[in-house]
């Protein structure tokens, strides 16, 4: 009876930190998407790494993709020129996977700037757990104005 107590205590607190951990890593996600909306470039660069990368695919020759790398800074520099609301780019947490302090996360997306569709895609983010938190290390998505849905 003790081992079965035992097992299920054990148990019990693995499923405690592994939701908690998800709710982390979705805290952060929510956070950054948050940011854009409210155009508060001090947020969104507390939910990077110092050393993040933000990657696009983006459509080049006909047949052929570019991969733009894009700042962090500069990122937050359009932001906070922007109006709250500007930038409003819609999830859906599609995928998350965490392994130790490895997180991935797969999320579908229209992006909406000063109310009218823009275009859609998915973000790809991968996440790491640092003493301060989950933070993104790395974010490349898609971009594209065709085979979207919702606009």
């Amino acid at each position: 009876m003790k081992h079965c107590l035992l097992a299920l205590f054990i148990l019990n607190s693995y499923l405690i930190k592994a939701q908690s951990s998800k709710d982390s890593v979705i805290n952060v996600v929510n956070n950054l998407f948050d940011a854009m909306r409210n155009a508060d470039a001090k947020q969104l660069k507390a939910c990077f790494t110092d050393s993040a990368i933000l990657q696009t695919i983006v459509p080049s020759a006909p047949g052929t993709v570019k991969v733009r790398t894009d700042r962090v800074d500069d990122f937050a520099e359009f932001l906070s020129n922007e109006a709250r609301g500007n930038a409003d780019e819609r999830i859906q947490l599609e995928a998350i996977h965490i392994d130790g302090a490895l997180a991935s996360v797969w999320t579908p997306y229209a992006f909406y700037y000063k109310g009218k569709f823009s275009h859609c895609g998915v973000n790809s983010l991968q996440l790491v757990r640092l003493g301060s938190g989950w933070k993104i290390q790395y974010l490349i998505d898609t971009r594209r104005k065709e085979g979207c849905s919702g606009n």
